[in-house]
Parts: C-alpha cells; structure tokens; sequence
C-alpha cells in the first residue's frame, strides 16, 4: 500500500464581506467592520475584507481600512448587484431597495451575460481607482459560470468563495456539491466541479461558512428554507452553531485533523449586516481559538487570495477532499463522512447502529447551469448537480431515502445489517477507506477512490439496498443489468454496478420493476448483492 508519512496542512481564511445598505435591520454597519478588523490585528491573524459596491463608495468603510489594515490583511470585492452599481453600468434598477437580496435582482443571474460583464467591469475598475489595483479575491454566495470566467479571464483573480450546501434558504439554493474546501467549476457551470484541465475556470472556489457534517444536510425547513448549522457566530441553535462554544470546538477537531485526504479547511467570519452585539462575543471566542491553534501549528491562518495562490500550485485539477466526524457534539453517537473528488461525492452516516449511504451525487462538467445563458426571473434560484442518492431530499413519510448495507437471511430475504463502529484510513492519497464492524463478528470496508465506491466483506451474504419515496423532482431512474440509468434535468449519466447481481427491484411509479412489494418495504428499492465478495459503484 502506498502510504505517506506527510502530514497535510489546515488552512482557515477570516473572510468579512462588508455592505453599505442594510434595508432589513436598524443595525450599525461600521461597527462590526472596525471591531472585526482591531480583533484579528490584536491577535496578529491575516483575514479577507470583501467590499460590496455599496461599501467601496462610502468613503467611512474605504477610509477606516485604508488608515487601520496593516499589510497582512486583504481587501477585495464582494459580488452583489447593487442599485448604485447597476446604474452606473447603464441596467435600470429592478429592486425593493437600494440593496435587493432577491436572486433576480441582487445576483449575477439576474442579468445577461454581457450585463454581468458591464457590472463586473464598474465593480473592478471603481475599486482599481480607490486601492490602485483589481482585486484578486472575489466571493459571493453564488455566482454564475459565464461571470467566473470572465473574472478569471480578463481580470486574473486568485480565488473565489461561494456559500454551502443549501436547499432554498433565504430563495438560495445550492445542493449537490462540493461539501467544503474548494473545486475548480466548469466553464459550462459555477458549482459543478470540472474533470479536465480544458473546460475548468482556473480559479479555485472555496466553500464558505462551516456547514455541521452530520446535521446540515438533513436541516428541516424553517420557513425560509433549510435552518442554518454552521460556523457563523451569529448562529447557535440546539443542534449547534457558531456561537456555542462547545460546537466550534468540536468543529475544528473534526475539520482539522492531523492526517487528511488533502487538506482541512473552513472560512470564519461574518457580514456586517448582523451588527456587532450578534456576533461579537461567537467570533471574539473563534479568533482567540484560531490564533491559539495557529501558534501550536495546527492550522494556518491566511487570505483568500494566498490559499487561493497555494491550491493553484498544489493542484493542477481539483483535488479529493474529505470530512470525517466519528464523534458528536450532542453525545448522541451519531457519525458523519463526507468524501468528494471531481467525479462524486458521497456521504456516510450511522445512526443508531445503522449504516446509511445519505447521499451520492455525480459531477458532470457538461452539465450546464441554468444560468449559464438564461436570466433567472424571480427570488428563488438554484444551481445543482446530479443527484444519484438524495437522502434529504427523496425522503417522504414512508421512506428514509439512502443505500443501506444489507444481510440476507436464510430464506434470502435482505435485513437492515447492524453496524457497531466505523473507522475511517485517510493514509492512501486522494482515497478514504471505511470500517464497519457488524453485528455477529462480520464487517465491511467501503473505500472511495476516483472513479469508484467500492464494498467488499468476508463472505457474500450481504447486499446494498437502495431506497427512496415518492417525491418532487427526482431524476428518471431505471435499472439495467449492469447499471442505473438516470435522466436529471434533462442530462443522462449512469451509475456503474460491477460485481453486483440485482435481486429485487420495485417501484410505484412507472418504470420499474420485477417484484410485488411486501408490507413494510420501502414504496421504490433496489437491492442487490455481490457476485463474489465485493461490488463496485462507477461514477
């Protein structure tokens, strides 16, 4: 086994974006901005400031960072549409305020293609007039292809940020990709990961805010989309958040192990839209904690644009990464692993002795955005991409959505295996192994490589069973004999099944299948065992 002694390095990137215009709370927005800036000069930490345009006309924020930053703090731009910018790029303003969070109005994809290239141009060349160069950092919670690559493009930026996986929080979507630290997007697609040097933006986009590993993903809706589970300060609900001191050091052991797939990463900071009472006391505990963890060398803290500048020399194309949370805050004993590379990425989670394959999502760099030549037209937006296994969002009232490890009885009916621990090897680069120990003295490696998900046992009486309900929309499935076919948004792509020998199939809905359900199956399920003593997953 090829093995490697080195140990990977953490990075953190302190990353505040500033906005001028705050129509939803009577807040303060330049406190937050100046107590931000003299916490991490007061522990000698390097962060990111991205200004809005809003923020980089209004001569108090441009003046306080111009006269207090010292050198090791970084100044970009943060890309949301503003009535100001708009105007000035000759666009007649569409939005409720000066400020307008809707998708349609506050983001890129509410505008042409060449719009977005006359906004781009009015946001980088009034910031090269105040700081006398462009910006090299350019975030936003989402942002399309065509605006990325003209970024990269014309004006050489070093990095890009864009938010977590979400589904419909404040109308934003984005589901299905890279967990967390960074990918190269396709030119065809802002949040799909690219396979090839030829079709990829060569600018790395790093995932921000710090999404929970085990809890995020299956967020119920809070009436404004999924709640929010992550490194923020402002945020410290019951199954945890920034602002819990408890949870934020839970999170870094988790994110920040001594040995890695790649490379531990997370963004901390917040916008100043929150006003500093919010967020000041989460964020002072989360600085102090940084510099504490930099100082033992466990972690370094940097700009954007320099772990921006440090993945373009590491890698030439998007690496494998990895999160493995074997412990839980709450005590419950539930466990996480997340495991992506440019072709997949693939979640485990045990619960209560059992083991679920959550989520399986295929990446496809000719998958086009919705936005790559369109204008989205209303508040909501959603980039995407293409799901195999959705746990969160194919579940409904009869049916926990997922790939279930299997035994079969002796009249050869499949039983949800009981699994009693799992350990993860993170020793082989850019794969991740997994051991599960059974009940009955039996276990079962999983191990992620760069095309495959491979499952292999001790003898051949166990199976997968797959598994989803009746819900909106879910891609056409169809099951062949040595694949499933899929049709997602109008694009084909398939799972390869090697090893693997169908046992039953069913499905309420047309298509499928070969059996009658029994009581208490799921309503669709596909179970299917090994040939031998391992089968194979291709994406």
């Amino acid at each position: 086994m090829n093995t490697r002694p080195v140990v990977y390095p953490n990075h953190v990137n302190i990353i505040n974006f500033i906005r001028g215009v705050e129509p939803r709370l009577p807040v303060d927005l330049l406190e937050p901005v100046r107590e931000q800036l003299s916490l991490v000069q007061k522990h000698g930490l390097r962060a990111t400031w991205l200004l809005q345009y809003d923020a980089l006309i209004d001569s108090k924020f441009t003046e306080l960072l111009m006269s207090e930053a010292d050198a090791s703090q970084e100044i970009g731009v943060w890309f949301e549409v503003v009535q100001p910018m708009a105007e000035k790029a000759g666009i007649p303003w569409r939005g409720r305020y000066p400020w307008d969070w809707h998708a349609h109005v506050g983001f890129s994809v509410g505008y042409t293609p060449q719009e977005r290239e006359r906004l781009a141009d009015v946001l980088m060349e009034e910031f090269r007039a105040m700081f006398g160069h462009y910006p090299q950092s350019v975030g936003s919670w989402f942002m399309d292809a065509h605006l990325l690559a003209y970024l990269s493009d014309r004006y050489r930026i070093a990095a890009s940020c864009n938010c977590k996986d979400q589904w419909g929080t404040d109308g934003y979507t984005l589901w299905g990709g890279y967990y967390n630290q960074a990918y190269y997007p396709s030119r065809h697609n802002g949040f799909m990961p690219a396979q090839t040097g030829d079709n990829q933006i060569p600018v790395p986009v790093f995932r921000m805010l710090g999404s929970d590993p085990i809890y995020q993903y299956d967020a119920q809706d809070s009436g404004n989309g999924q709640s929010v589970i992550t490194l923020e300060p402002v945020y410290s609900g019951y199954e945890g958040g920034g602002g819990i001191p408890d949870w934020v050091r839970w999170f870094f052991d988790v994110n920040f192990r001594p040995s890695q797939v790649s490379f531990g990463y997370t963004q901390v900071g917040q916008e100043n839209s929150f006003g500093w009472k919010l967020i000041k006391d989460g964020l002072i505990d989360q600085v102090e904690l940084l510099a504490k963890k930099q100082a033992e060398g466990a972690l370094t803290v940097e700009t954007l644009a320099e772990t921006g500048r440090w993945f373009r020399r590491q890698y030439p194309l998007t690496p494998a990464s990895s999160i493995c949370a074997l412990s839980d805050w709450r005590g419950e004993g539930h466990q996480s692993i997340w495991y992506y590379n440019r072709y997949y990425r693939v979640n485990l989670l045990k619960k209560d002795g059992n083991l679920r394959i959550r989520d399986i999502h295929l990446f496809d760099e000719r998958y086009e955005e919705r936005y790559l030549r369109d204008v989205c037209d209303n508040k909501n937006c959603r980039y995407d991409t293409l799901p195999v296994v959705d746990g969160a969002r194919w579940s409904d009232e009869h049916t926990l959505s997922g790939m279930y490890p299997v035994v079969f009885d002796a009249d050869g009916k499949a039983v949800p295996a009981v699994v009693l621990s799992m350990e993860a090897d993170e020793s082989v680069p850019e794969e991740l192994s997994v051991m599960l120990s059974l009940e009955g003295g039996k276990s079962l490696e999983i191990r992620f490589s760069e095309r495959c998900i491979s499952i292999s046992g001790e003898s051949s009486d166990w199976g997968l069973r797959m598994a989803w309900g009746n819900t909106a929309d879910q891609p056409d499935i169809v099951l062949e004999s040595e694949e499933i076919r899929y049709v997602f948004n109008g694009h084909p792509y398939r799972l390869g099944l090697e090893g693997a020998l169908p046992t039953t199939a069913v499905r309420q809905k047309d298509g499928l299948f070969q059996e009658r359900m029994q009581d208490g199956d799921p309503a669709n399920r596909i179970d299917f065992r090994p040939r031998g003593s391992e089968l194979r997953l291709l994406c």
